[in-house]
């Protein structure tokens, strides 16, 4: 159950200026992909280096790993299609052959004249996988705690203050503490036009999904000249992975929840409650005994962070149905998939501690653990409360200020009721990018609204952008 807990929560000038294209590079060479990466047919892969510090270009070296599926139509091949899938923390070698193969959990995926207009180009984002990982040294006891860690009241953030602080001083201590510096979405987005510049392409087009639509919001922002057809999917506002977007968890899952409520209700083998209204109150019987009284280890701040990733989609009801039912039993439930890597949450401390600047005071952490107790009652209290970035050494690196300056070539697509990037911080993106962008709204719950979400408006509505260039006219609402 741990497991499950862990898997989903999951400073240099801006250049705007076009330079002229790089020439075909002859320096790329392909060959086959990490098994780890799990390449489908046809997926290659290849190292680019790429400046430690893009302020010393000529200075010290990392490793970038990136991955191409090439078009099978080359008579009909637009440009390269750059993908992210998220995080930070994702590895993205083998996301071109996610969203091209027919595979459990996704309704529809990118169509033979999407895939024909474009070689489809996957990297590990620096730090991360095959690209000079970063680690902090993290101990099984320190991930199992998760990214949620519920403080059930003041003390509980004193608590999580002290181990928030090794965490800072293990990444600062590790063998790769010297990247933590140069691990920023900024830097990873600069990284994406040294890919532009290796592949010899003038422009690139973009799909990217939930931390992923920051970064594609970055790169379009830095280099608007160098951006074709921009995709984000499940938005971050424009500040990123910041604090906001960690009270937005606490928005998400209120909005979310009732999906789920409705069908345990409606399959009363799980024994949860006949009603929504009954399935919501064992929920939070549930949580409130297991904090007296763990099973398994499993308290109740553990089973709130599973209710949040296992409402990522509709699929996973199912399994937060069964955890439910065991636990409410006095059993232990069976974990589901493999834990995350350590170095996925090494990497997310990087990014989103080198991004942004954190409140320092414990007090202000118990403040906001106070009041999202009381505004978002599910998972509040664990969105506010303290982590690394309160103690992290590093510098942070200026934000990239997201705007309408640009051609408007953004199309953004975003379900209604999303727990981890929710509706109300994607109209703070969509206001920031002004007339730069449009935006697909479809009614419907879960992370993730193209590819992996069944709705045909919102998937036609992407898959026109990406085989024509043709953007909606206006923001379109999808119906349920």
């Amino acid at each position: 159950m741990r497991k499950v807990l862990l898997i989903a929560v999951v400073a240099a000038s801006v250049a705007t200026t076009v330079t002229p294209a790089a020439s075909a590079s002859t320096a790329i060479e392909w060959g086959p992909c990490p098994a780890e990466a799990h390449p489908g047919p046809g997926l290659e892969c290849a190292t680019l280096k790429v400046p430690l510090n893009y302020q010393d270009p000529n200075g010290r070296e990392i490793d970038l790993a990136i991955s191409r599926l090439p078009s099978k139509n080359p008579g009909k091949k637009h440009g390269v299609l750059l993908l992210n899938p998220g995080g930070p923390g994702g590895e993205g070698l083998g996301y071109p052959s996610v969203l091209s193969l027919q595979v459990p959990g996704i309704p529809s995926p990118m169509p033979k004249d999407v895939l024909d207009s474009y070689d489809l180009i996957g990297f590990d984002p620096r730090g991360v996988g095959h690209s000079s990982p970063v680690t902090c040294d993290l101990t099984p006891e320190q991930m199992a705690i998760g990214n949620l860690p519920y403080a059930n009241g003041p003390q509980d953030v004193v608590k999580q203050a002290a181990v928030a602080k090794a965490e800072a001083k293990q990444c600062a201590d590790a063998k790769t503490g010297w990247m933590l510096p140069y691990i920023t979405t900024a830097n990873t987005a600069r990284d994406m036009d040294r890919i532009r510049e290796a592949l010899g392409e003038r422009r690139i087009s973009y799909v990217g999904a939930s931390y992923g639509t920051y970064l594609g919001a970055v790169y379009t922002t830095m280099y608007p000249q160098r951006s074709d057809r921009i995709v984000l999917d499940s938005n971050l506002g424009p500040g990123g992975y910041d604090i906001d977007a960690m009270h937005g968890f606490g928005r998400g899952i209120e909005d979310r929840f009732p999906d789920f409520a409705k069908y345990a209700a409606a399959n009363p083998q799980y024994g949860l409650g006949g009603t929504p209204a009954r399935v919501t109150a064992k929920f939070y019987d549930l949580v409130a005994r297991l904090d007296r009284r763990p099973v398994a280890g499993i308290d109740g701040g553990l089973l709130r962070g599973a209710a949040f990733s296992l409402t990522y989609g509709d699929f996973q009801f199912k399994t937060l149905a069964a955890m439910m039912h065991e636990l409410d039993q006095g059993k232990k439930p069976a974990e589901e998939g493999p834990a995350p890597s350590e170095n996925m949450f090494a990497s997310r401390f990087a990014v989103i501690c080198g991004d942004s600047s954190w409140p320092k005071s414990i007090a202000a952490y118990q403040v906001n653990v106070a009041l999202d107790r009381v505004r978002y009652p599910l998972i509040g209290a664990g969105e506010a409360n303290i982590g690394a970035c309160a103690y992290w050494s590093a510098p942070v690196e200026p934000k990239v200020a997201i705007s309408d300056r640009g051609p408007e070539n953004v199309l953004m697509v975003q379900n209604t009721r999303d727990p981890g990037t929710p509706l109300a911080n994607a109209r703070k993106l969509r206001s920031a990018f002004g007339n730069r962008a449009r935006m697909v709204t479809v009614d419907q719950g879960g992370h993730g609204a193209y590819v992996f979400s069944a709705s045909k408006c919102g998937n036609n509505a992407v898959n026109e952008f990406l085989a024509t260039g043709k953007r909606p006219a206006a923001d379109v609402f999808c119906a349920a």
